[in-house]
């Protein structure tokens, strides 16, 4: 897709009209673009925006960004982050401007949504066997020169099958062939044997093009620095072993990618090992979930723990909910919940309280559990909650956190909405 048909994408996204599919938005602004929403700079606590409603910290969000840009640039790795966290072509512009090489995806529909809205680059962590989904892919790429698409290949049966579903096209599918992170693992071939094998099949069509390695240490049984950095050395090393075979002969570069949001430190240091192969290495970075980061699971696992003179990552979501219900003393009820809220890893957590336009901390209030609609609270005597009340929660895990909402006010540290972000889940 040319780069200003891109651009037109993405600007229409602001032409979209405001209604009753985007949750929190406020009621008057039915019928107003997202553009026109935008350009009022509402204010999200002020302006009419009704509870429960998500919002991005525009501040904390560009400096994620900034942030593993430069750790990229400084360890000398190609980024692709992983857009299936957002699913948010506004998101993965922003990305794409901040250094990155492309967009890690999983599975075929949103690279759909990354085409649609111009994404060039695509790594798809995941195997692709669907035939209807592979012409597609293959039309777009006989059609667009500049579109690179890179997919994971990790059984004999699955070349076959994408070698049939592809034959007649004019460019070959680019793969790589997937490592996994041990027995037991997910997805991914057992055995450096096995890992020949096929890749012996893939060089026995035209239709496939083998361009390198992959695989995920975040599925390493009982992952520790140790386990982690040893698998990646088989990773490195099965990437020289087939270098040495011959089977990256032709091409201008060979990819060895890894790195999910929890151990991308280890991937820096080990991919920093390569030795010199017969081709340039493309070392290919796909942490997703530092976009947004949160305040819990990623918190507690982000490497940035173990290297902090590298920088930290900052939370940029923020659910704010209001107290219906205040039953006793020890109890309170918020009007969010499991609708609105990533739960798969961690409950909310509660941070905040504002009433009458000022905010505190929210202390001696805790989530102990969550219905469709709301947050069950707990209070202790210290915590001073009304009905009324908005309560700022804390989530843990972006990528089912973005997944709840369509529309996404993007606000700054005032309160200030300057943006709104569409996903396309």
């Amino acid at each position: 897709m040319p780069a200003d048909t891109a651009a037109e994408s993405l600007a229409r996204l602001a032409a979209e009209r405001v209604d009753h599919r985007f949750k929190g938005l406020p009621p008057d602004a039915d019928g107003l673009t997202v553009g026109e929403l935008a350009a009022q700079r509402r204010n999200l606590f002020t302006g009419g925006f009704a509870t429960p409603v998500l919002a991005l910290s525009a501040e904390r969000l560009e400096h994620n960004l900034r942030l593993m840009e430069t750790y990229a640039a400084r360890h000398g790795l190609a980024f692709a982050p992983h857009g299936k966290t957002s699913m948010a072509p506004q998101l993965f512009q922003r990305q794409i401007e901040h250094g990155a090489w492309g967009i890690t995806l999983a599975v075929p529909h949103q690279v759909r949504v990354a085409r649609a809205f111009g994404t060039r680059r695509v790594f798809l962590a995941n195997e692709l066997v669907d035939a209807a989904a592979l012409r597609w892919i293959s039309a777009e790429l006989d059609a667009d020169p500049d579109f690179r698409f890179i997919c994971y290949v990790d059984s004999v049966r699955g070349v076959e099958l994408m070698d049939a579903a592809l034959r007649g096209a004019a460019r070959p599918v680019d793969v790589v062939v997937e490592l996994a992170a041990g027995e037991g693992a997910r997805t991914g071939v057992r055995t450096e044997a096995q890992c020949a094998a096929v890749a012996d099949a893939v060089a026995a069509t035209r239709t496939l093009r083998l361009v390198g390695v992959a695989g995920y240490e975040g599925e390493v049984p009982e992952a520790d620095p140790e386990r982690v950095t040893a698998w990646l050395r088989r990773l490195v090393a099965l990437a020289a072993d087939f270098d040495k075979a011959g089977r990256f002969a032709g091409l201008d570069e060979i990819v060895v990618s890894a790195g999910g949001s929890a151990w991308f430190d280890a991937v820096a240091e080990v991919f920093a090992e390569i030795s010199e192969l017969s081709r340039p290495v493309l070392k290919l970075l796909r942490s997703g979930a530092y976009v947004s980061h949160d305040d819990g699971h990623y918190r507690k696992l982000t490497p940035f723990n173990r290297v902090p003179e590298e920088g930290a990552l900052e939370p940029a979501f923020r659910l704010w909910a209001q107290v219906v219900s205040r039953p006793s003393a020890e109890q309170a009820f918020v009007n969010a919940g499991k609708r609105d809220a990533a739960y798969d890893l961690d409950l909310p957590f509660a941070q905040a309280i504002r009433r009458d336009g000022a905010e505190r901390p929210a202390t001696g209030v805790s989530v102990t559990a969550l219905s469709d609609q709301h947050a069950w609270l707990s209070t202790t005597p210290e915590a001073d909650l009304e009905v009324g009340d908005w309560v700022g929660l804390g989530l843990s895990h972006p990528c089912t956190s973005f997944d709840k909402w369509q529309l996404i006010p993007v606000a700054e540290a005032d309160g200030t909405v300057v943006d709104y972000v569409r996903t396309f889940f």
